[in-house]
């Protein structure tokens, strides 16, 4: 347990009556002087009454999705220290004071609970395709922003009160991880990964995650926070796109042009044209983005310092 500053722990929860008692009570014994809340996303099994009985903070989070869910977590509690924890008892309590270690030390903002580096992961979890989703993210993360995570859909986190009250929740569902992840690359937040134990979910117990929807959300939202975060690499990939696409149809009617004095292909003329044209219209739409980004980066640093002023250590 950190000796400076408070701890909340937040457990976003969705029809885990099986496991929630469990978590709450085994987060209650490893962090006494913390407090537990679980936001209830409307279960209808009675997980939010069982949580209740077990001595953590109960409140309700109408819109549905683990996205929502955060964004309200950030919003209502203050707090020094967040640890974000499913509520499926997959990720064990006595790693917590690891979690929050670097940060009690100010030596990061976010610390990732990496289940994948030990193993346990792929011996605990009979998913293949959700091995291969996380594979997936992590090598798109490393190719955009050159920042290799271990386990970027880690449930379990923890960072500082700074980078919660600074971090803007977009995502609604189970893209909130990735985004996460990518938003404390982009801006440059401190990382951390702690080696974690990962245990599949007991018998009875129910997986939320559609393996290809979900997944297929996670990928749309890494394009859009590409699109956010660094428009200007991404139309300068289009415009060489629709540039090498405009000289492939134009060459052969330049090749026949020099040879003859003649365009007797115009439409392939006017279609290579065209395609440059929307080349070089792609690369000025990337700078223009890619000046308001910067003005926009700006602004998020002057809201930081002011965060750090706020909520920073006291």
């Amino acid at each position: 347990m950190p000796e400076q500053g408070s701890v909340a722990v937040l457990i976003p929860c969705y029809n885990e009556a099986v496991t929630i008692g469990k978590v709450v009570d085994d987060f209650r014994r490893v962090l006494p002087e913390a407090t537990v809340y679980v936001y209830d996303n409307n279960s209808s099994d009675g997980t939010g009454e069982i949580a209740r009985e077990h001595g953590a903070v109960v409140r309700c989070e109408r819109r549905q999705g683990k996205g929502n869910v955060v964004r309200q977590m950030m919003r209502d509690i203050d707090a020094d220290y967040y640890l974000m924890v499913d509520g499926d008892d997959t990720y064990p309590a006595e790693a917590a004071p690891e979690l929050l270690a670097p940060l009690v030390a100010d030596e990061a903002d976010m610390v990732v609970g990496d289940r994948l580096s030990n193993g346990t992961y792929g011996e605990e979890n009979d998913r293949a395709f959700h091995g291969f989703g996380n594979d997936l993210v992590r090598v798109l993360i490393k190719w955009i922003y050159g920042f290799e995570f271990s386990d970027v859909m880690t449930g379990y986190r923890a960072y500082n009160a700074v980078f919660a009250k600074t971090m803007p929740v977009l995502s609604p569902g189970f893209e909130i991880e990735t985004e996460l992840s990518i938003h404390a690359v982009d801006k440059r937040w401190r990382i951390a990964e702690v080696p974690i134990d990962y245990r599949d979910r007991p018998e009875g117990s129910e997986s939320k995650l559609d393996t290809f929807s979900d997944g297929c959300k996670v990928l749309l939202m890494i394009l859009s926070l590409f699109k956010d975060y660094r428009p200007l690499a991404l139309f300068s990939w289009v415009s060489l796109l629709f540039c090498v696409l405009g000289l492939v149809a134009g060459v052969p009617v330049i090749a026949e042009f020099l040879a003859t004095g003649l365009v007797p292909k115009l439409p392939s003329a006017l279609l290579a044209v065209a395609l440059v044209f929307i080349g070089i219209l792609s690369f000025t739409c990337g700078l223009i983005l890619d000046t308001v980004v910067k003005g926009t980066r700006k602004q998020y640093e002057l809201q930081v310092t002011e965060a750090y002023r706020e909520h920073g250590r006291r």
